[in-house]
């Protein structure tokens, strides 16, 4: 006599969710970032970044020591995306082409992003770029392309021989100057009128040192 067993297999199927949650500094540093842009740095404060963060003040301030490191770290990461590809130079693109270039990329980042730019260009800050010195060793992300321009314009005779830094700042600055008198509402311009004014003062302070 044989007893037969009959065995019953359950196959159990179980769902894995792999969950990614961000690092609270880079939830710190968002959030800033986005204050900033929206409203200017002097909204940013610890307990508004905390907030927004979706974190306690306290710990806040295990990550960042107070907000000048908080501001610091989200303006750097913001300008390092930012201006990742400026230094690449195209070499089918001869001085006049590049510096158009470069001068566009430069106008979407101050006009795109008005207060991250002013933060960075007009508001006293101790951690800013210090003329000459600063630059003499590549300056700001925005300036070392333009000095590399420079450069290479009077190594293949574009431009007359002179001090490289100082044609520089006399290409940068008057843009500079012009941004400043617009964001003010000083210049009311439409955009487009307003960056073909800036490629014709560039293109003036061009034919004089050429």
């Amino acid at each position: 006599m044989s007893i037969s067993q009959t065995v019953k297999v359950y196959v159990v199927h179980i769902d894995v969710y792999v969950v990614h949650v961000t690092p609270t500094p880079d939830r710190l540093t968002a959030a800033v970032l986005a204050i900033l842009l929206s409203e200017g740095a002097q909204a940013v404060t610890m307990r508004r970044a905390a907030a927004d963060a979706g974190v306690t003040t306290m710990a806040t301030y295990r990550h960042f020591p107070n907000r000048e490191a908080l501001l610091h770290k989200a303006v750097h990461d913001a300008v390092a995306d930012e201006t990742a590809s400026w230094s690449e130079w195209d070499p089918g693109l001869d001085f006049a082409a590049r510096t158009d270039q470069l001068l566009d990329l430069f106008l979407n980042f101050a006009l795109g992003k008005p207060n991250l730019y002013k933060y960075l260009v007009t508001e006293e800050r101790p951690d800013a770029r210090q003329f000459p010195s600063d630059f003499r060793q590549g300056g700001s992300p925005a300036f070392a392309p333009v000095f590399e321009a420079v450069s290479r314009g009077m190594r293949d005779k574009v431009l007359r021989q002179d001090d490289v830094l100082e044609v520089t700042l006399a290409i940068t600055t008057p843009v500079m100057g012009l941004l400043q008198q617009y964001h003010g509402g000083r210049i009311t311009l439409p955009e487009q009128e307003f960056r073909a004014l800036c490629k014709r003062t560039v293109e003036r302070v061009l034919n004089g040192i050429r």
